[in-house]
């Protein structure tokens, strides 16, 4: 049986949507159940799927309620995700995020900002999805990546140099996009989106005890080629999230260089669906659709299905 790492990176509520239709894509297509990969690193969006794959909830039933159209699934999301609260938190805005900005005036500026939404609708969640889970850790490697404004590092819970943390509360800190969602606050120190650090944190799989047979990397905001008609601000962000994926992979192959790695991005048809905006709770459907029929296509090339067919495909009698 190979060994699997799944690294699900950043990506908004578009995001989700892509990481759940190729995980269902891979797992029709192998027989394989992601929940069997060895460790799993989640970040933003990523953390909120890495948490339903280790608690068994990865299902279009977790995403969609009951609701039974696109304005239904979009008023269910829009409940869960968008929580108003009361902006606050402006000493902190001030300390953590505006005067260490003004040496970096960046997105350093944004960061500890006060918010019109909170994330306890995602962290309810994720318990209503899970169940006691969502107040422990899971058994497997499981590493939910956040943003700490103190040390201005990345936060890779479920590790030993993390503080420890509920699973809930993680994936909360994971997906506080600043400026969108109030930094969330664990055990005194204050965290926000992980994809602030990196979008997908792949090399955090090299705290596996051993190399790993495969890597996957399922990364919605490092696109590869751009959407016709995109706005100036995705490329920007896709560029970004590929140069850090490629330094990210680069050390991989470095220490484990007998060890596969399969890349998984939106395609143009996705993106159309997906953008301009990763946050629209209307565009979640669309860009499930679009994944599933992309992935047939991308998962049966030569290149990634020979790899997947060693690492993932199982007998029949193997399924058990």
């Amino acid at each position: 049986m190979s060994t699997v790492g799944l690294v699900l990176g950043g990506g908004g509520i578009t995001g989700a949507a892509y990481h759940l239709g190729a995980l269902l894509a891979i797992e029709m297509a192998t027989g394989w159940d992601p929940d069997e990969a060895e460790v799993i690193v989640g970040t933003s969006c990523g953390a909120f799927t890495a948490a339903l794959v280790r608690g068994d909830a990865l299902s279009l039933d977790t995403f969609l309620g009951g609701a039974q159209s696109r304005d239904e699934v979009a008023d269910h999301l829009r409940g869960l995700i968008y929580r108003r609260t009361r902006p606050r938190g402006v000493l902190r805005w001030l300390r953590r995020g505006i005067l260490p900005g003004l040496a970096r005036p960046d997105l350093n500026l944004v960061l500890g900002s006060p918010a019109l939404y909170e994330t306890s609708g995602i962290s309810e969640w994720v318990e209503d999805a899970v169940g006691d889970l969502a107040e422990g850790w899971p058994e497997h490697a499981t590493v939910i990546v956040a943003y700490d404004l103190g040390s201005r590092t990345r936060a890779p819970f479920g590790t030993a140099g993390a503080p420890p943390a509920r699973l809930k509360d993680a994936v909360a800190a994971s997906v506080a996009v600043p400026f969108v969602f109030s930094p969330v606050g664990i055990d005194g120190r204050w965290y926000v989106d992980g994809g602030i650090a990196t979008g997908t944190s792949a090399d955090l799989v090299l705290a596996n005890r051993e190399p790993l047979d495969l890597v996957l990397v399922i990364a919605p905001m490092a696109a590869t080629e751009a959407r016709p008609g995109a706005r100036f601000y995705e490329e920007m962000f896709d560029r970004v999230g590929r140069v850090a994926l490629d330094a990210e992979i680069s050390v991989i192959r470095e220490a484990w260089p007998d060890t596969d790695i399969v890349v998984l991005r939106p395609d143009q048809s996705v993106l159309s669906a997906a953008r301009p905006n990763p946050l629209s709770v209307r565009a979640a459907v669309p860009a499930f659709l679009r994944t599933l029929r992309s992935l047939k296509d991308e998962l049966a090339g030569e290149e990634n299905w020979s790899i997947l067919e060693r690492h993932l495909v199982r007998s029949v009698s193997g399924r058990g």
